[in-house]
Formats: structure tokens, sequence, C-alpha cells
């Protein structure tokens, strides 16, 4: 059995009494003070992730944005320097290795930050096809990360002198003194959870440090630290995407509708000409919402039928109870020659039990952003 990896402040998960699963290969705390209440805390006040388990690569060298930009599939040629886009990394086929978000630089650098288990394949991907003067470096352990989240998320940068005048998807470079001494730290305005909130990378040797001070302040506002499972029912109540459930090597953008990430005027990127092929043919299945009207929760992996007892027309790829609405969601893929669409009730079977759900477009619920 493979020894699961461990991030930079795993005994600070054990003292705060966190219990773990596996993700992506990395021993991952999975609540504290259980999902509900973590949860509740980034909706109303603010809490803080340790997701340092994500990628992180540089990639650098004279011209190393437009390299970026004729691979992953978003048009970095639409943002400036000190800006960061979500993108993705796709096949030949039009299949997704990794969504991921890219950080640039400068025409000559570019961030990345993957997510776990997909970073030797997008490492791969881009060094199998860089010039000799472009490289791509695995900083992987070399920064943590710590995702601070929620409507009073920007008092508790504020508290530690951090940046955060910065419009969403944009990043700064920062130094501020802990324990009497200088630490250098990249902040980003972004998340996973639909709320207002900071990503804040520092090298992986500060973790502790930063941790501790941050965890302080989220603490002094009614907040608490949170783990994976409600970092899963955030991102579920927004429809976020998670690769292995909304997008994979067999599941594309379009299907997925992120095609909001695909840079559709560029000549170039993975999977460009299966793409669009698949977008002026129409997706054989979309990723739509499932909304519970009744008693159950949709789980990933229940079949969807327009009726009880009828044909399968689609398969839920997520599925948790809604903190936020009391009610169970999920996310599933319905075939698009079923001629189901928004605002339609299907039948999700939940081992063997008919749960009504109303057919929704994401997000589930209306966030402090």
């Amino acid at each position: 059995m493979t020894e699961l990896l461990a991030g930079p402040i795993a005994d600070r998960h054990t003292a705060l009494g966190a219990s773990f699963a596996e993700f992506g290969g990395w021993n991952m705390p999975v609540s504290y003070a259980g999902t509900v209440a973590e949860h509740t805390a980034v909706r109303e006040a603010v809490g803080i992730f340790d997701v340092s388990h994500l990628g992180k690569a540089l990639v650098a060298g004279p011209g190393a944005a437009a390299f970026i930009n004729r691979t992953l599939t978003n048009d970095l040629g639409k943002i400036e320097a000190g800006k960061a886009q979500y993108t993705l990394c796709c096949t030949e086929t039009g299949g997704v290795i990794d969504d991921l978000i890219t950080y640039l630089v400068s025409d000559d650098e570019v961030f990345l930050i993957p997510n776990a288990a997909n970073t030797p394949a997008v490492i791969a991907a881009l060094q199998a096809v860089a010039p000799d003067d472009i490289t791509i470096t695995d900083l992987h352990r070399e920064y943590a990360v710590f995702a601070v989240q929620g409507p009073k998320s920007t008092d508790v940068l504020t508290a530690l002198g951090l940046p955060t005048e910065m419009e969403y998807m944009a990043f700064a470079d920062a130094t501020i003194t802990i324990d009497g001494r200088d630490v250098a730290l990249r902040v980003c305005r972004t998340g996973y959870t639909g709320e207002h909130g900071y990503e804040v990378l520092p090298r992986w040797d500060d973790a502790g440090a930063v941790f501790d001070a941050l965890l302080a302040e989220v603490a002094a506002r009614g907040g608490q630290p949170a783990g994976l499972g409600a970092r899963d029912t955030l991102r579920t109540e927004m429809g976020y995407a998670l690769h292995g459930h909304e997008l994979s090597v067999d599941i594309t953008p379009v299907q997925a509708r992120t095609s909001w990430a695909v840079g559709w005027d560029k000549p170039e990127f993975f999977g460009r000409d299966a793409l669009v092929a698949e977008r002026e043919a129409g997706p054989s299945r979309r990723l739509y919402g499932l909304l519970a009207t009744g008693r159950g929760v949709p789980r990933a992996d229940c079949t969807v039928h327009a009726e009880a007892g009828g044909p399968s027309i689609g398969v839920c790829t997520s599925g948790t109870f809604s903190p936020t609405l009391k009610q169970g969601i999920a996310l599933a893929f319905i075939d698009v020659a079923s001629g189901i669409k928004k605002g339609d009730e299907v039948v999700v079977d939940v081992r063997g039990r008919a749960l009504t759900c109303t057919v929704v477009l994401p997000p589930f619920v209306q966030t402090h952003v």
C-alpha cells in the first residue's frame, strides 16, 4: 500500500482534533467540529482550509505565457500580469486531464496550481511540447496553500497586513512579519466556496507560522478551520466541478458547461479540433443541477430517470445534503436525447428508492461574492 503524503501542518490538524481521509494520495483533514458547522462558518463568517495538497508548478522562459496560451484552453491574452485565470488542460480528444488556475506573473513566467493527483500528468503534457528554452518545474512541496473564505475573510487578512484591495482573480505578493521574522507570501482573490475569499501561498517551511496567525484571526471573528467535507458541500452548492466527478479525461468542457473557460477564437490549444467539432454538433449529454423535492439525498453514481421505473437518462456525479438549503442536491449528466430541460422533474434512484428532483442550473444558493 502506498504511503499517503502529508502536508506541512499535519501536526496542527491532529492537535485540532481533525478526522482524516485519503484524497488525491494525500492524508487530508475531513472535519474538525463537524461538516455542517464548518460549512455554516464559511457562509456566515469565515473559515480556513489547508489545501496544500494542491499542485504547484512554474513555467518559465522566453514567451512562457504564449506557450501556455498555445496549450491550455482559456485565453491568457485576456488578462494582464497580476491576474489569475481558470483553465483546462485537455487531451486531443477533448477530455480534461485537469482543471487548474494559472497565475500570469509576466510574459516569461506563469505559475500553475493543478489538482494534487493530476499534477504529474499536467507537467508531462506541457513538457512533451515545450520548446528547449521553456522550463517546467514541479514545486508541489515548495509552497503551502491556505484558503480563507467567507464574508469576514477580508478582516482576517487585513489584521495581518496582507493585501486585500484586489479584483476577483487578481493576486499580489507581500511580506509580513510573524514571530519577529519576515515571511513572503502570495495572495490571490479566489477560492472554491462561492464566498468572498482569498488563497494564501507561503513557502512550505513557513506554513505552520502562517496558519497559526491566520487561524487566530479567523477564530477571533467567530470562524473556524474547515475540512474537505465542508469544502465539498460548499462547492456543490455552487455547482463547481470537481475533477474525477464533473470533469475527467472522459468528460469534455462542452458537456460539463465549462466552455466559458475555452478560448474558442484561439487557433491552437490541446484538444481544440475535437472540442470545436463537439460544440458545433452539440454534446450527447449536459451537466445539470438536481434539487430534491422530497426527503432524501442523491449521491454520486445514482442513476437518473425521466420517471420511476423508466430507462436511465443520466447519472449523478456529485450529491450531498445542502446545509444552507436543508435539502438534497446533486450534479448530474443528463442525456440530451431525453429532452429534459431546466424546470422539469426527474427521478433519482437512491438505493432502490425513487427520489423526485427538480432540474436546475446551479448555483443552488446565492452567496456574498
